[in-house]
């Protein structure tokens, strides 16, 4: 921002919360081999989890954050399955779910991935790894401050450590939405509603909510999509099934007042689903 450089569709960002959709896909793939049971209690693949909740908490309920963890340090906040409350933990808890079970780090696993589906540009971020990583900004009423230091480090990396791009997204959601990444079961489980939430990008009223993913609807248009926020960066990433059609917005600035939360993701957002890509015209 300070030398006016404008942002390529290489340029790499990170993309926080978004993340959170391939752990989500990891977790499945590791079901798929039989190494992970959903509805199994986490104690079994986390044992030197100290607390009582580790055997009534299961894998679903960290994907769908109904799990009522809000430190591992301390009692649940609810019974589990009851209620949603959303947090990085619970993907902090499946990366080392995954890890344990596959014998592998979550970097390992995420970089396989990215290589099988051609992510060329698409990484686990690493202090000493910028590539073509654009700067994160605080906008506090127009004035512009650089994040000098990443929040993001090793243990909270399957929760908001991926670094990406537009068109590696494309790739992301063309392979996940159209069954070339996990199996029919796999993929229904992940983008069924289990749970309900509200988010302002995505309406007033709560809307479904599957594996690390929301399940929407806009004037009777079905989309699934998430958010990211953190760091001076804001995403968001929407696919609309019927018109085949990917809305990914990255910015490397969010705002400091919490009301303007990605204020320019949901005007772009609407403007779309009010127009010709999302309601086709043609009765063909």
């Amino acid at each position: 921002m300070e030398n006016k450089t404008p942002l390529k569709k290489s340029d790499q960002f990170e993309i926080m919360s978004n993340t959170k959709q391939i752990t989500s896909v990891l977790v499945l793939k590791e079901v798929e081999k039989g190494k992970i049971d959903l509805h199994a209690p986490i104690k079994k693949y986390l044992p030197n989890l100290k607390q009582t909740w580790a055997d009534s908490v299961t894998v679903h309920q960290l994907l769908n954050h109904t799990h009522g963890i809000v430190d591992v340090e301390k009692p649940l906040i609810f019974k589990p399955g009851t209620d949603f409350k959303y947090g990085n933990l619970s993907n902090i808890l499946l990366g080392k779910i995954i890890e344990n079970v596959s014998g592998k780090t979550y970097r390992q696993l995420a970089s396989k991935l990215f290589k099988q589906l051609k992510m060329n540009d698409t990484f686990c971020y690493s202090k000493n790894e910028g590539r073509n990583l654009v700067f994160g900004y605080i906008n506090k009423e127009n004035t512009f401050t650089k994040v000098e230091n990443s929040m993001i480090n090793e243990e909270n990396l399957p929760a908001d450590g991926v670094i990406s791009t537009v068109n590696d997204l494309v790739i992301w959601n063309n392979n996940l939405h159209k069954g070339k990444v996990l199996s029919p079961k796999s993929y229904q489980l992940m983008t069924s509603e289990s749970t309900k939430s509200q988010h302002a990008v995505f309406g007033k009223e709560k809307m479904g909510y599957g594996y690390n993913i929301r399940t929407a609807e806009s004037n009777g248009i079905k989309y699934l999509g998430h958010t990211g926020l953190g760091d001076g960066f804001s995403s968001l990433n929407i696919y609309v099934p019927k018109s085949d059609l990917n809305i990914i917005i990255l910015e490397n600035q969010m705002n400091d007042n919490s009301d303007l939360f990605y204020y320019i993701e949901k005007v772009i957002k609407d403007i779309v689903f009010e127009s010709e890509l999302v309601k086709p015209s043609r009765t063909h």
